[in-house]
């Protein structure tokens, strides 16, 4: 794994269960993510863990790979977590296989910190100089996106990736409204330190398919 992870943090004036059920249905995640074109669920495996397969579609090339997910929504401390396992057999991805983690933070009534953390095995070598702070960027947008939603700021479809060179009204998506290393941290702190346990028990991806 690369030693420089990527962390973003934003706070989203709803429920814990609103942010769950925007984030954990594959079908409303593509909608905000911009990081996915597609998501598919798959059948589970013998050991609970949701897996699916995923589309990253662009104008020049499609890249599919598979990922494996476990959930915990019931947790003494009121939080709650995602950990997430995928990859690729695509030559052609910035990105062979990652592993991250979302968590769910309460804070305060109505009010839930989202917040993710994850790394990846390189796909382009030396371009991931460049890759990996789009991916950051592209991350951090996201997670702005879906708050702009759930706070009653449009649609995620009124706010496609392009109106980033075009719209400039205050209240669309941006990147810098999220926090990209937690409060008094680093950004090149490995940030799967904070991961849940979950994550180290999670399959590859392609197993028990």
């Amino acid at each position: 794994m690369a030693r420089r992870g990527i962390y973003v943090e934003t706070v989203v004036d709803v429920d814990v269960d609103r942010l769950w059920d925007a984030t954990q249905d594959p079908r409303q995640h593509v909608r905000w993510d911009v990081r996915f074109s597609e998501i598919v669920p798959e059948p589970a495996g013998a050991d609970g863990a949701a897996r699916f397969t995923y589309v990253r579609r662009s104008p020049l090339h499609d890249v599919r790979g598979t990922g494996v997910s476990i959930g915990e929504r019931r947790r003494a401390d009121g939080t709650r977590t995602s950990a997430l396992r995928f990859g690729t057999d695509d030559r052609l991805s910035p990105i062979r296989s990652g592993r991250g983690y979302w968590r769910y933070v309460p804070d305060g009534p109505g009010r839930t910190r989202f917040i993710t953390g994850y790394d990846y095995d390189v796909g382009w070598g030396p371009l991931d100089l460049v890759v990996r702070p789009l991916l950051g960027w592209a991350t951090a947008w996201s997670f702005d996106r879906l708050r702009t939603w759930l706070e009653g700021g449009g649609e995620p479809e009124a706010w496609p990736l392009v109106s980033v060179l075009w719209v400039w009204r205050r209240d669309r998506p941006r990147a810098s409204r999220t926090l990209r290393a937690p409060a008094g941290g680093s950004r090149r702190r490995d940030h799967l330190l904070d991961a849940p346990a979950t994550l180290a028990g999670l399959p590859d991806p392609g197993d028990g398919r």
